[in-house]
């Protein structure tokens, strides 16, 4: 057993609120993210609109407050006037990010319709690959103004005659990724994210837009990109995006549990980034993070290098989760929650077939992928004020990392529940780790529960015929103490949820 980890932290001691959005996911048109995901209009379970009931059920399971919407690199080379109107009239489409047929079933008035009955609010993205900034005002004319325009009464010809008031905006995707239709230099996106900001802000000053940042921060333009996107659009700008994803292709567990160390860098040199402009600049106006596409993702790499182009909806990027990929996202969740005073959004990407926590069969079944309970449980336990964690725990070095801490931990301070949440991760592949928390400037408290994710078996998976393989149980062993503290023993390799009532 290794030796105890120790976690302390004070009520007075904030490292900020938890904006909602930071629990947000993404759908593109991509794989069957879309067709055979949200939308089937044949399923047993699919309602007028041919919106899939069973993962509508699972999606407000997971209380999604935004999604992010169409792409992606989708969005780089798509149309959106091709998605609006009656179905019958809109075009079969060429799709060139993912070489498909786009048949366009479901669009911009789809999704938002799809929104509302999962309870979640759109994340738009513009076209800033083939197009700019006419397009941009188009679709926000469409999308926002009242009525009495061009565009707005279009809109309501279509059936809607109240606008759809999308708040959130993202200028384009990866826009520095050679991959990306009409991919940019940092000066040309900026120049024309700054414009096409701009415009959109004229027709809707209500609107917050996001920058992109670099695809990754393996990217030889990284920082540079950011530095120089945000001095060229600084003004109209309100977060600057951050893609990050992980893998597992070596098969070493030790330093693939690590990768969130290398996350926190990645998002504090950002944060920096951006504070440097504004530095730069002497402004009052802070960017923030929108980490907009994040999660585990390898497995499905092979598989996609066999596929025949110009189908409709195959198989895609449909990674089959493990237990460890489990860990990593717990680890990548609480990444996010450690710098909530400056991330303010985030999307898991994706939401459904498409590197997701929720998988579905055509025609048949949706089940829980393992990466759905950190997701879950974060999303459901971690809103409130994040607390400046205080950790000590041993550590040990791997492949790409040194001094990995054993414990990677925070806690969320539910002030109107009066409710403390410890998220904890045992990296130990092979050890239980003791733990005490210290809540002493909280007073007495009792656990509500300790839920735990474990397995002996890290590869473990869930799938259609075994869908409950790797799910978490209450039976964790969480207390507290005499002297306000909660003390547990985390398992080898698992997730942990410490609920406390104050």
């Amino acid at each position: 057993m290794l030796q105890q980890a120790k976690m302390t932290v004070d009520k007075d001691f904030v490292v900020g609120d938890v904006d909602d959005r930071i629990y947000g996911s993404f759908i593109e048109h991509l794989g069957r993210a879309v067709y055979g995901g949200i939308y089937e209009a044949d399923h047993p379970t699919a309602d007028e609109q041919g919106f899939r009931q069973d993962v509508l059920k699972l999606v407000q399971e997971l209380q999604v407050p935004i999604v992010r919407y169409p792409g992606g690199n989708f969005v780089s080379g798509y149309n959106w006037e091709d998605g609006v109107g009656p179905v019958a009239d809109r075009p079969r489409r060429l799709e060139l990010a993912w070489r498909t047929i786009e048949p366009n079933w479901f669009g911009y008035n789809e999704f938002i319709d799809w929104c509302k009955k999962a309870g979640t609010a759109p994340m738009m993205a513009i076209n800033l690959g083939t197009r700019g900034i006419d397009d941009a005002r188009n679709l926000i004319e469409y999308s926002n103004h009242p009525s009495g325009s061009y565009w707005s009464d279009l809109r309501r010809s279509h059936g809607y005659e109240k606008p759809h008031d999308v708040k959130t905006w993202c200028l384009g995707n990866e826009m520095d990724g050679p991959w990306q239709i009409g991919s940019k230099t940092a000066v040309e996106y900026g120049r024309l994210a700054n414009e096409t900001g701009k415009v959109m802000k004229l027709v809707d000053p209500t609107i917050e837009l996001v920058a992109c940042g670099s695809s990754a921060k393996g990217m030889p333009t990284f920082p540079e990109w950011e530095s120089t996107v945000l001095d060229l659009a600084y003004d109209v700008a309100d977060y600057i995006s951050i893609h990050q994803y992980y893998g597992n292709p070596k098969k070493d567990t030790p330093n693939f549990l690590a990768q969130s160390v290398g996350m926190d860098q990645f998002i504090q040199t950002v944060i920096s980034t951006a504070d440097y402009v504004q530095a730069k600049k002497r402004s009052k106006k802070k960017i923030n993070l929108s980490f907009d596409e994040w999660n585990v993702w390898f497995h499905s790499n092979e598989q996609d290098r066999k596929l025949e182009p110009w189908t409709i909806a195959p198989p895609q990027l449909e990674d089959v989760y493990t237990h460890e990929d489990a860990l990593v996202v717990g680890c990548m969740l609480i990444s996010l929650l450690k710098r909530a005073d400056r991330v303010k959004m985030a999307c898991l990407a994706q939401l459904v077939n498409v590197i997701a926590p929720i998988m579905t069969r055509n025609g048949g079944p949706a089940w829980k992928q393992t990466i759905f309970y950190p997701f879950l449980h974060a999303s459901l336990f971690g809103r409130g004020k994040v607390l400046v964690p205080l950790v000590k725990s041993d550590k040990y070095d791997s492949s790409e990392y040194t001094d990995v801490p054993y414990l990677e931990a925070i806690a969320v301070y539910a002030e109107e529940k009066e409710e403390v949440t410890v998220f904890a991760v045992n990296r130990s592949l092979d050890e239980s780790l003791p733990l005490q928390v210290d809540l002493r400037s909280f007073g007495t408290g009792r656990v509500i529960e300790h839920i735990v994710l474990e397995h002996e078996d890290v590869k473990a998976v869930n799938t259609e015929e075994a869908p409950d393989r790797v799910k978490p149980h209450n039976g964790g062993n969480a207390s507290v103490t005499e002297n306000g503290r909660i003390e547990a023993v985390l398992a080898k390799a698992s997730w942990n949820v410490i609920r406390v009532k104050l």
